[in-house]
Formats: C-alpha cells, sequence, structure tokens
C-alpha cells in the first residue's frame, strides 16, 4: 500500500477524539465472556434491530443489538461473541436486552462484531 492509501485510511480514526483515560482497577469491573447465538430475530419497525437470545454458558440471556444492517438474523445463529456481561439490563423499543455485544462500525457504516478467532467454550472470561 502506498503512503498516500495509508494516509487516507488512517487520517479518519486519527482525528476520532479519545476519551478519558481510566485505571486498571476501573477496567477489570468490565466483565467481557464468550456468547453463542442460539436465536435471532429482526425487531418490527427497525431497521436496525435484533433480538437474540445467547447461551453465556452459566445461563441464556436475551440481547438487544443495532446490527441489522449489516447481519441478517440467520447470520448470527450459531456465531460466537463477546458480550459486556455485567452491563445493566436495559430496555430497548420496549424489549429488555441483557449485556452488549461488542462490535466495530468502519467509516463505510459496516459493523463487524469482535469474536474470538477459533470457537470455545461459553462463558470463558476474556482476558
Amino acid at each position: 500500500m502506498d503512503a498516500k492509501s495509508q494516509k487516507d485510511i488512517q487520517e479518519p480514526i486519527q482525528k476520532e477524539k479519545i476519551e478519558e483515560k481510566i485505571d486498571y482497577e476501573t477496567f477489570s469491573k468490565v466483565n467481557l465472556r464468550t456468547a453463542t447465538v442460539l436465536e435471532a430475530e429482526r425487531i418490527p419497525n427497525s431497521d436496525k434491530l435484533l433480538k437474540m437470545t445467547i447461551d453465556v454458558g452459566y445461563e441464556k440471556r436475551q440481547l438487544v443489538a443495532g446490527i441489522a444492517s449489516s447481519y441478517s438474523p440467520e447470520e448470527m445463529i450459531g456465531k460466537q461473541i463477546i458480550i459486556v456481561a455485567n452491563l445493566q439490563p436495559r430496555k430497548i423499543r420496549g424489549i429488555e436486552s441483557n449485556g452488549m455485544l461488542l462490535a466495530v462500525q468502519g467509516s463505510d457504516e459496516k459493523i463487524v462484531l469482535i469474536a474470538p478467532e477459533t470457537k470455545g467454550e461459553n462463558g470463558l472470561r476474556v482476558q
């Protein structure tokens, strides 16, 4: 890749503000776990939201995520993902979401899931 192309890719990322730094103790409170999507469906009247049932190893949970523009419900079934397991439950469009999956969104608006390179057990803590 030539220098100009590399600069074009990095420039939007470098302009993004980095939030306030936190200490290790604060970060260690975030409980990241592996989970597998068992069921997934679109939420009516929403272009972005999917409702999923996930297996976190020690329990099954319901999760709502704004990934429907990049992933169909059928694509999500069987995928192993990383979730924030200790996030307070939140109602999204009247549906309780118990956790948050990790993903990134590029400048092209495409969402890419953060997932283990190889599938492992559900409920493993990310370290």
